[in-house]
């Protein structure tokens, strides 16, 4: 994915929500479980990471790993991410 693509995701991304908020359990089985159904339903969505700043550096590197998805932006606690179904 080049740098436009991004760019394209990053203003899509503006108006979005958080879908998935990360709380003090940390990033679980179930939590990823729903992140995985969010991709599959909107392929384009933010999480909110509440913790330290190392933390969810390390916890958006693992939601990256574990679903397959793109990083496209993070900012303070919150993270967008992209992973295009092939379904849709």
């Amino acid at each position: 994915m080049d740098s436009a693509d991004k760019k394209k995701l990053r203003a899509q991304a503006h108006a979005l929500k958080p879908v998935i908020i990360i709380g003090q359990s940390g990033l679980t089985s179930a939590v990823l479980t729903e992140i995985e159904l969010a991709l599959n339903y909107h392929e384009l969505i933010k999480v909110r990471i509440r913790a330290e700043r190392e933390d969810r550096k390390l916890i958006s590197q693992k939601i990256c790993s574990d679903t397959g998805a793109t990083l496209i932006q993070s900012i303070g606690q919150i993270i967008v991410l992209f992973r295009l179904n092939p379904d849709k």
